[in-house]
């Protein structure tokens, strides 16, 4: 323990708490010192697009888990640091199987990963014997071993698009982007899990609504996993939003849409965290959010106490076993072939 009235050092001020790691600021100092270890340990930092500012900006990349973990795979570097929840540092072991993947905080979970354990899905699939499952990369890597093919909210059309017609599908976890893919390919025998992330789920119709109402000059980027996309598509198809200006995508293809928009101003309908990325990608327009309480709080428990800790202490270790990690790899590796493995969410 430092003596009283010693200075602490930037370690000595983690403090653990129910909501995560503080005590430390992201000063200068502290971005110094996480550059530093991260070299001293050869560890690559790689941060999702939903992570503070602060965390974004001091990664050595920033995009959606996909992404990332793709990125994982091709780094030089054996210690890769997946500034994310839980699942997303699960992906990069996945196609990363011999390499070290530490999260800084191992109780940053995912609501929607959370909305369908293996052991369902097991009973799912005996309901409906010979259907193909197909798994939004949101999921565990447990359910992932039990996947045919995985699916990303840019390619999920695609995917699904893919399998013979005849042939039954079960669709998980979000209700939401499920909804979206059996509108667009007009599937009726695709079954969906009603499973969906609390924090986009709650961004509401209604709120669109009234956001599209008094930014009338404004184009509408929202995410599928949304509650409100089914309203999106309402007033675009309605005639009472210009439907070349209301854009369902992914968080990586709204980092591309930013950089085509036309328009001045721009709403957001996903994690508020993303406001960050778009900004830098296109700093003459202004980026709102259509609930500026969508905040995951799973997402920002990788504070940068929890960061420093992570490459201080070498935690937290994430495991996958070596069967379930093959059979999940298998899972992602059959969407890639199919083409446009897109972005991750």
């Amino acid at each position: 323990m430092a003596a009283i009235g010693a200075t602490l050092t930037l370690a000595e001020r983690i403090a653990d708490g129910p909501s995560g790691f503080g005590g430390v600021e992201a000063t200068p100092e502290w971005a110094q010192e996480i550059k530093r270890l991260a070299r001293e340990r050869n560890a690559t930092i790689l941060a999702h697009n939903y992570q503070l500012p602060e965390i974004q900006d001091v990664a050595d990349h920033v995009g959606d888990s996909l992404a990332l973990s793709r990125i994982a795979a091709e780094a030089p570097e054996d210690t890769i640091v997946f500034c994310g929840v839980h699942f997303m540092a699960e992906t990069a072991k996945i196609l990363s199987p011999e390499k070290t993947v530490l999260i800084p905080d191992q109780r940053a979970g995912c609501s929607l990963a959370d909305s369908i354990t293996a052991d369902e899905l097991r009973d799912w699939k005996a309901e409906h014997p010979g259907a193909l499952v197909v798994s939004y990369v949101n999921t565990t890597a447990a359910v992932k071993a039990l996947t045919d093919i995985c699916c990303t909210s840019s390619n999920a059309v695609d995917v699904v698009a893919s399998i013979d017609p005849d042939r039954e599908v079960l669709f998980l976890p979000d209700q939401f982007l499920g909804a979206h893919v059996k509108r667009v390919t007009g599937r009726e025998n695709m079954h969906i899990w009603m499973g969906e992330c609390h924090v986009h789920a709650g961004i509401n119709g209604d709120e669109l609504n009234e956001q599209a109402r008094t930014h009338p000059d404004a184009e509408l980027f929202v995410h599928p996993e949304c509650g409100c996309a089914t309203s999106a598509l309402y007033l675009a198809g309605a005639g009472e939003f210009p439907a070349d200006r209301v854009h369902i995508l992914s968080t990586g293809g709204m980092i591309d849409a930013a950089k085509a928009a036309k328009s001045s101003q721009v709403l957001v309908a996903t994690e508020v965290g993303m406001l960050h990325q778009l900004r830098k990608a296109a700093p003459g327009i202004d980026f709102q959010a259509v609930n500026d309480r969508a905040s995951c709080k799973y997402m920002k428990m990788i504070t940068p106490a929890a960061l420093l800790r992570c490459l201080v202490e070498n935690r937290d270790e994430v495991h996958v076993d070596l069967e379930t990690a093959a059979l999940a790899r298998n899972s992602v590796q059959r969407m890639i072939e199919i083409g446009n493995p897109g972005g991750g969410e």
